[in-house]
């Protein structure tokens, strides 16, 4: 049986990574009407991505014969008013939900709860990968963004991405 906060800290990350997809599908939309179906798909399979990342959540929860309750998800609120919006957006959600499974693991690591926190590493190892794509783009961005052709290439190279579910095996 997991402990109390631990259980709802891994319930609530199900509601945090469901609204990760809602707010990468927002920015899909975003490229989509910007006319760059590249950056509008890289962030569709990031939506796929957070969303199998909130079924494993709730798989966990399940296998650990804990009861999820599912809350309402937040409408995404960042105004994308330019290219760039998005890719620091992305890079400040990301960095959120590093401190989300941080708090997660910690609150396991403070009850010796190993088999949450043997879980949560794969989110931990995920979590840099995520931040590194999110500083990756804008950079990529600032250096080739300006540039129409540069654009357009950036745009091709992330119109190639795409969906494989997580490795992670519960």
């Amino acid at each position: 049986m997991l402990d109390k906060k631990v259980s709802a800290l891994l319930n609530d990350q199900i509601n945090k990574e469901l609204y990760s997809a809602y707010l990468y599908l927002d920015f899909s939309i975003y490229y989509e009407q910007q006319g760059l179906d590249g950056f509008a798909n890289w962030y569709m399979v990031q939506a796929q991505e957070e969303r199998d990342h909130a079924m494993l959540f709730l798989k966990y929860l399940q296998l650990c014969g804990e009861n999820a309750s599912l809350g309402a998800i937040a409408q995404p609120d960042k105004k994308l008013d330019a290219l760039m919006a998005p890719l620091k957006f992305g890079l400040e959600h990301e960095q959120y939900v590093t401190s989300l499974i941080n708090d997660i693991y910690a609150a396991a690591y403070e009850v010796k709860d190993f088999r949450t926190m043997q879980f949560l590493d794969w989110f931990v190892k995920e979590q840099l990968e995520e931040e590194k794509n999110a500083e990756d783009m804008i950079k990529k961005m600032e250096l080739f963004g300006n540039d129409s052709k540069g654009l357009y290439s950036l745009d091709a190279e992330y119109a190639a991405r795409v969906y494989t579910a997580p490795s992670l095996v519960l």
